[in-house]
């Protein structure tokens, strides 16, 4: 046996001296003296047989394979710093379009805007590594947010400590209030976070039992202009059975703290008892006496209201919108200027009035929309500020059938499509009340509350009602497909733009630079 080989040996058996202690040591979690004279003896021996080897190592370092090596452990080496610097000072590109490995904006707002310490346990398996990076996420946008991960696997008593059976559940803490929390969705955490901050939840209470879209349905429809049969324009005919629903306004209420539920005016004389809003979205038929009765108790007890009527339908809430100043007009707008797509009944506004409803909000668009309009007299105690207007070139159609403007029936605009309104009686004993009007209802509903700022303006008019300004400009992230929306205007520019002069240039650049060559 020559030199060489015993010193081989020598390494060799260092290096499994060196492993077996690092092994011992993973397993023990502590460090005992053994291990650490294991340790000791492996790096001495390790040491003894590279000395007894530096002949053949320089050798071999001369040669072609040597800088082969040794270039191999360089890049070895440089891959596991950036491994180790990514690790622990980690940098995240979402390089998708729709942003779907980073937190939607309307969360990191909430969070930015949290007062108050939260502190989340979070208990996950292996296979939930997406929920751990949300978690994670979600705590580095504010300092007050605190996560910690367990495997209630590998640590049963932190679970059974605070009540979790499985994997998936997070408890969040906060100022002595304690949630759980089960879904690992965005929303579903950021809802979480919401309740356990602010520790209490208002209700929203939508108005049933006239017609109304369903916030609890998830019906939609889709809409090609110029179809048939249905429509919520000019010639609109409302098919019961074929109500739209609003389930992603009622979601996107629920993921700011708010509980839904839907109420009957007729069950009991106490139904909007304890409702922070009451949502009437787009009655179809007229309410009773009773019904309009309680509405009216209602808002002088200081409740909050948003109304959402509908072109040519009588609700019989028209007398109660009256005494906060505001009248319905019995009209639709036309808007032959700035509308969606190829409907003139469907205006388009991208301008509106300064207000903490309309702060930052893109396009909306109202299909099938009546005017509002101011009482002949002031009504005293009461406070009319208008938010959404149509264009200049818009009128107030009074015909339902027909689109011309007709001097001295029909009204010429700007017409205004939304107003918010406070009254405040005289005694200072009786509460305030805030009502917001608008001239439609579909633009809350499924088909329409995600397509540029219609859900938005829903929300905020909600959460200005509800005297949540806090949470003004939060919305759920959709899970829709991305997609194109233009005014009328923007696609005549955009027709154009790409189909006309674009072109136009090309050809008298060619046809000067054919000139000059000829």
């Amino acid at each position: 046996m020559d030199r060489s080989f015993r010193s081989g040996l020598i390494v060799l058996a260092g290096v499994a001296l060196l492993a077996t202690a690092l092994a011992v040591h993973a397993i023990l979690l502590e460090t005992v003296v053994w291990t650490v004279l294991l340790g000791a003896g492996g790096a001495l021996l390790t040491a003894v047989g590279v000395v007894r080897l530096r002949t053949e190592l320089r050798a071999l370092v001369g040669r072609r394979r040597g800088e082969i090596a040794l270039h191999t452990l360089g890049v070895v080496g440089v891959l596991i710093a950036l491994a180790y610097l990514s690790v622990r000072y980690p940098f995240r590109f979402d390089l998708t379009a729709a942003g779907l490995y980073s937190l939607s904006e309307p969360t990191v707002k909430m969070l930015k805007r949290l007062d108050k310490p939260v502190h989340i346990v979070f208990f996950h398996d292996p296979l939930m590594r997406e929920t751990v990076e949300l978690y994670e996420l979600i705590a580095r946008q504010n300092t007050l947010v605190s996560v910690e991960f367990y495997d209630p696997m590998i640590n049963p008593a932190q679970a059974r400590m605070l009540g979790v059976n499985f994997a998936g559940t997070a408890i969040l803490e906060s100022q002595g209030r304690r949630l759980q929390v089960n879904g690992g969705s965005e929303s579903d955490i950021a809802n979480g976070i919401l309740r356990v901050s602010q520790g209490a939840t208002q209700r929203v209470c939508f108005l049933d039992g006239h017609g109304e879209p369903d916030p609890f349905s998830l019906e939609s429809h889709d809409h090609q202009e110029g179809a048939p049969g249905h429509t919520h324009g000019l010639g609109a005919k409302y098919v019961l059975h074929e109500r739209h629903g609003m389930a992603k306004a009622r979601h996107a209420l629920e993921t700011v703290n708010y509980t839904v539920e839907k109420v009957l005016l007729l069950q009991r004389g106490d139904a909007l008892a304890g409702c922070a809003v009451l949502v009437v979205g787009g009655p179809k038929i007229a309410l009773l006496p009773r019904e309009i009765d309680a509405v009216r108790a209602y808002l002088a007890k200081g409740g909050n209201a948003l109304f959402m009527l509908d072109p040519f339908v009588r609700t019989g809430l028209e007398p109660v919108i009256r005494e906060y100043g505001v009248v319905v007009d019995d009209d639709i707008v036309i808007d032959e200027a700035s509308h969606f797509w190829a409907d003139v009944s469907s205006p388009a506004v991208t301008d509106y009035n300064r207000h903490q409803i309309t702060r930052d909000l893109p396009l909306t668009f109202f299909p099938g929309v009546r005017s509002l309009s101011p009482t002949p007299q002031r009504v005293p105690g009461t406070s009319v500020v208008p938010l959404v207007n149509s264009s200049k070139n818009s009128w107030g159609q009074a015909d339902p059938n027909r689109v011309g403007f007709v001097k001295g029936r029909d009204a010429p605009g700007p017409n205004t499509l939304m107003v918010v309104a406070l009254r405040r009686p005289g005694e200072e004993s009786t509460p305030r009340s805030r009502i917001a009007v608008v001239g439609d209802s579909d633009f809350a509903t499924n088909s329409f509350f995600h397509i540029m700022g219609n859900g938005t303006l829903f929300l905020n008019t909600v959460n200005y009602l509800a005297a949540q300004e806090n949470l003004i400009g939060l919305q759920p992230r959709t899970a829709d497909l991305p997609r194109v929306n233009l005014t009328n205007r923007q696609m005549k520019g955009t027709f154009f733009l790409s189909v006309v002069l674009v072109p136009a240039l090309l050809a008298v650049v060619g046809t000067a630079v054919w000139w000059k060559q000829h």
